[in-house]
């Protein structure tokens, strides 16, 4: 197979190396392109690779606007419109293909080398994952080196040298690309993706079907990771990351009551030391904050307005379509809500007219039991999670169908369910019993990656627990998952799916093979975000501060840059001089002789060697300029001796001493 690519003639050599470039540019957007786009520009360039190698003709011009009007009208039905990132990024991938159709001269390849670098921008707009950016390193590597094979038009050139000439054009760029990284100012709206790059985005939101988070809980991919200051690493059992709180339920679907913000909470009360933190949020396009219960205090988010609720959360002034990064300081011990019974609990208590009718009906076999009379709030929540040990209920991701009775269903009829089955059906018979209760919902516990000390929250630790207010003491955390299934909180294991026969293979013979390689994966994948995708204009503002500006500003961040900028442009041409200096030392001293000549009376052409010099010299000065005569002769010896540059310095200082005629 080589030796026939090795055969085949250069422009069909070099057609099919370009295409390949294009198809390593297309493929990380295949996930996010229409079908039908997807197919056409393969269709496209495999038809262009064979006109290639079998030698025929283009296909002429008519091919290619049918093609164009048939990507217009699919694009406009898929889009509803040819505006806009997912419409313009179908448009450009098509008309890159499109473009390899007319590939007849040098100037059509460098129309197709400046769409392809654009198009390798274009993924950016869906993923700035760290196997995205190798992959458009190396498809910028192969249309450099597509560039430079352009540029050596005489032979066969090997590709190899153009990639060489390349790999070399991008590391002499590197230094100035990173100081560009570090100091252009990071100004919005012009430096970030589009807002709408988090489409289709899985996370928390503000409402709950029973069921939704169990589907969410399949999800295995990173939500946040959170790096503890010091050793203060709460206890297991209280990392509750409190997420949306929801307290109106139609029967079947909870729902987060409007937020009455305030900030920070006026009836929280705190006890203990502080826990303090960072947390590296993925992209939600939500905008909650996610922090451990409780946090007093707004976490510092530079670059939003975070504003809190009456309800302990915290929320962005903008959803989070980006990775975003902020410090925040909790209290695992806490106490918060009215300590008195007051109209506003009536919400918390209010159930749909007559849905549930059995678990209503437990309620008030409950309140006439004689030995639950009089019961405080507390004795009748530690009832129903006795109920929950021993009424033979089970924690899982497969509970069965549940109907619109949702707390009936899993009270008395499947008796199973996954974390929101359980805290709804709980919350439903609190309420019953005309205690205030509702449903929080966040994460719970995580994982510590032992390579680079972050904890890992996935999607698969999205949990739901029950809050219950109780007199004198406010709102009340309760677990109900954790009396069914204790550890799930307490040892964080977590339900999953049976992984693949490979993944099962490798961990029957090692173990911990895969829990290195994942946990080495993600502390790489973290270093990309933390010193990549996160370094924000706060950051530059820092990194000018630890460099003795007392109060950075961006004016100081566009001096700096500017400085820098100069300094390397005066850098660059001192090497041009000093690299001109230095360019073959013997035709320097020969135009300095061919200068001693022109003084003499004798214009001899740049090209004249120094035999015919000497030959002109002894045509007008005869044997008075045979000193001269001779010191050419040996310059020319010189040029063609086994060690040129030995005798060279002779040469020259030799030069210097000579007497020429005039």
């Amino acid at each position: 197979m080589l030796s026939r690519l090795q055969a085949l003639p250069r422009d069909a050599r070099d057609t099919l190396f370009l295409l390949s470039v294009i198809g390593l540019i297309l493929l990380p957007q295949v996930p996010h392109l229409p079908w039908w786009c997807t197919l056409l520009a393969a269709i496209v360039l495999a038809w262009r690779g064979s006109l290639a190698v079998q030698a025929r003709p283009l296909p002429s011009k008519w091919w290619r606007v049918a093609l164009l009007a048939i990507t217009l009208v699919a694009t406009y039905a898929t889009h509803r419109t040819l505006l806009g990132r997912d419409a313009g990024v179908t448009l450009i991938v098509i008309l890159l293909a499109l473009k390899t159709l007319e590939l007849r001269a040098r100037r059509d390849a460098f129309v197709i080398f400046f769409l392809g670098f654009f198009t390798m921008l274009t993924n950016f707009f869906y993923s700035q994952s760290l196997p995205t950016a190798f992959a458009m390193l190396l498809a910028l590597l192969g249309l450099l080196t597509a560039l430079v094979n352009a540029h050596m038009p005489v032979g066969r050139p090997p590709l190899a040298q153009a990639a060489r000439t390349a790999g070399a054009m991008a590391l002499l760029g590197a230094p100035i690309m990173v100081v560009l990284f570090v100091l252009f100012p990071r100004i919005a709206p012009l430096w970030g993706m589009p807002g709408d790059a988090m489409a289709g985005r899985t996370g928390l939101s503000g409402s709950m079907r029973v069921g939704t988070i169990a589907e969410l809980a399949l999800d295995d991919g990173i939500a946040a990771r959170v790096k503890f200051d010091g050793d203060r690493i709460p206890a297991r059992s209280s990392l509750y990351f409190r997420g949306p709180v929801l307290s109106q339920f139609d029967g079947r679907e909870w729902k987060a009551a409007p937020a009455s913000r305030q900030q920070p909470p006026l009836d929280l009360k705190t006890r203990g030391e502080p826990v303090n933190y960072e947390v590296t949020l993925e992209p939600s396009n939500r905008p909650w904050l996610l922090t451990l219960e409780a946090t007093p205090h707004a976490p510092d988010l530079p670059e939003y307005t975070v504003l809190g609720t009456s309800d302990l959360q915290w929320i962005a002034s903008r959803p989070l379509g980006d990775l975003v990064r902020y410090r925040a300081e909790s209290f695992t011990d806490f106490q918060y809500g009215p300590l008195r019974r007051t109209r506003a609990l009536q919400a918390y208590v209010a159930l749909p007219p007559g849905s549930n009718p059995r678990t209503v009906a437990l309620a008030a076999e409950m309140r006439s039991d004689p030995a639950l009379a009089g019961a405080s709030t507390r004795a009748l929540a530690q009832n129903v999670l006795q109920r929950l040990r021993t009424g033979g209920y089970s924690y899982t991701l497969e509970p069965g169908v549940y109907g619109d009775d949702t707390a009936d269903v899993f009270w008395f009829d499947t008796k199973a369910g996954f974390c929101e089955h359980i805290a709804s059906a709980f919350v439903v018979l609190m309420r019953a019993l005309d205690i205030p209760a509702r449903i929080v919902t966040g994460y719970q516990g995580g994982e510590a990656n032992s390579v680079d000390n972050y904890w890992v929250l996935r999607h698969s630790d999205a949990h739901a627990w029950a809050e219950i207010w109780q007199e004198g003491v406010g709102w009340t955390r309760v677990d109900p998952t954790g009396a069914i299934s204790p550890d799930r909180v307490g040892q964080f294991r977590r339900l999953a799916t049976r992984p693949g026969l490979i993944v099962e293979a490798i961990e029957a013979m090692t173990p911990s093979l895969v829990v290195n390689l994942r946990a080495t994966w993600e502390a790489i994948n973290n270093g990309w975000n933390q010193w990549v995708l996160n370094y924000t204009q706060s950051r530059q503002l820092n990194l000018l501060k630890n460099i003795g500006f007392e109060a950075p500003s961006l004016q100081d961040l566009i001096l700096v840059l500017l400085v820098l900028l100069v300094a390397a442009s005066l850098a660059g041409a001192g090497w041009t001089l000093w690299e001109r200096s230095q360019h073959d030392p013997w035709l320097r001293l020969l135009a300095q002789a061919r200068a001693r000549l022109r003084l003499a009376g004798i214009d001899v052409p740049d090209a004249t060697p120094p035999r015919q010099m000497a030959a002109r010299l002894a045509e007008r000065f005869g044997a008075d300029a045979q000193a001269a005569q001779d010191w050419l002769l040996r310059l020319e010896a010189q040029r063609y001796a086994k060690s040129p540059a030995a005798a060279l310095p002779a040469l020259r200082a030799e030069f210097r001493r000579l007497t020429w005629p005039r």
